[in-house]
């Protein structure tokens, strides 16, 4: 059979399920059976069939996905799920592809790209100014319009990757900011009760680059706009280190949001590979947190360890310098370089699969936690 967009039906396989979801997660309507009725779920929106992944994943790896589409409404969100729950199939959202990688092998069920589009104006007043956007706008075309409104609070987050929808799923930040700090609200789809709801912040439980969406309730929510609360104020110091080091070199006194978005900018170009050029996700790996315990015994013998006060006890570590220190920056693992610029970022050179990266991980992981007794965490998602 062949789908009107003229992609032909794979053949029903696989009845592995899935978890570690992506972007906005993974949600496992019912086991995937063999039987499927194909016809019915092409026919209700525009669905592509047997998609390679590494075409919408900014690392460039992984195998195909049984079905693709786009949502652009919550009717659509709606139409999608509903369909995939007759056919029994699991559903996974993406936004930009950039903090997500994907096995080899094929996911038996629907991968859906978001694209719900919008930007609200829903409140004004004399210190803030709130916003409303859709999950599918691009992040960062988002920062440049509220910089371009002198509207402070999420522009040291300027330059990074992907979709709004996702920011709140890592509770995306850098450089001093992150996003629960502005964060007001969202909207989603919640597939356990079929309805729209509204999550606030406290809801939503953000940790360090975490929320409920990657941990307890993963596979539960897609969401379908974000509001932020953002500031009139101009951007006061202390700033970020790497930003203030920039505004002493450069004898810059004037502090604005679209001072700070230059300058970040210009810090991530230099130590951040471009993905459309050279093939990576982000951080590949989360900074640590280790307990005061641990810190102190470890500057012992590394009195040089950088190391940043996270409260109760608790520091973060940049995993970049742990990673450093072992000797990887630089160095080609399994057709994955380590960024010689930042030794976070793992860029896929020569990679045959998932099975390279997961080597080049792994090697790393280990060579850090047999150095320093620190296990550190991949940061993007999995899609298997």
């Amino acid at each position: 059979m062949v789908h009107p967009a003229r992609f032909e039906l794979a053949t029903p396989g696989s009845e592995d399920q899935c978890s570690n979801p992506l972007s906005y997660g993974c949600v496992w309507l019912q086991p995937f059976y063999h039987s499927i009725n194909f016809s019915a779920i092409l026919s209700a929106m525009d669905i592509h069939t047997n998609i390679p992944l590494k075409n919408y994943l900014t690392m460039k790896l992984g195998g195909t996905t049984r079905f693709m589409t786009e949502v652009f409404s919550v009717d659509n969100v709606k139409q999608i799920v509903a369909n995939a729950r007759t056919q029994n199939l699991p559903i996974f959202v993406i936004g930009g592809g950039s903090n997500v990688i994907a096995r080899d092998e094929t996911y038996p069920g629907i991968v859906i790209r978001n694209r719900i589009k919008g930007f609200e104006i829903v409140a004004d007043d004399a210190m803030t100014t709130t916003i409303k956007v859709g999950a599918g706008e691009i992040w960062d075309e988002i920062v440049k319009k509220t910089v371009d409104m002198n509207l402070s609070g999420i522009e040291a987050m300027s330059a990074i990757p992907g979709t709004c929808g996702a920011a709140p799923v890592q509770n995306v930040g850098a450089y001093g900011q992150d996003v629960s700090e502005t964060f007001v609200s969202l909207e989603a789809y919640d597939t356990q009760n079929d309805q729209v709801v509204t999550l606030t912040n406290d809801d939503c439980h953000f940790g360090y680059r975490s929320s409920i969406f990657r941990e307890d309730q993963f596979n539960r929510y897609i969401i379908l706009s974000v509001t932020l609360q953002l500031y009139k104020a101009s951007p006061k110091p202390p700033f970020y280190k790497a930003i203030q080091d920039y505004f002493d070199t450069h004898n810059i006194t004037i502090y604005t949001p679209q001072t700070i978005r230059d300058t970040v900018t210009t810090i991530r170009s230099e130590k951040l590979p471009d993905p459309k050029v050279k093939p990576n996700s982000g951080s590949f790996f989360k900074n640590a947190i280790i307990e005061g315990w641990l810190l102190k015994e470890l500057l012992e013998t590394y009195p040089e360890m950088p190391h940043y006060d996270m409260g109760d006890k608790r520091y973060k570590v940049p995993t970049g310098w742990l990673i450093e220190q072992c000797g990887f920056k630089g160095q080609l693992l399994h057709g994955m370089r380590v960024n010689p610029a930042n030794a976070l970022v793992l860029i896929n050179e020569s990679a045959g699969g998932y099975s390279d990266l997961a080597a080049a991980r792994e090697e790393i992981s280990n060579q850090v936690r047999d150095t320093f007794r620190i296990s550190i965490e991949q940061e993007p998602l999995e899609l298997k």
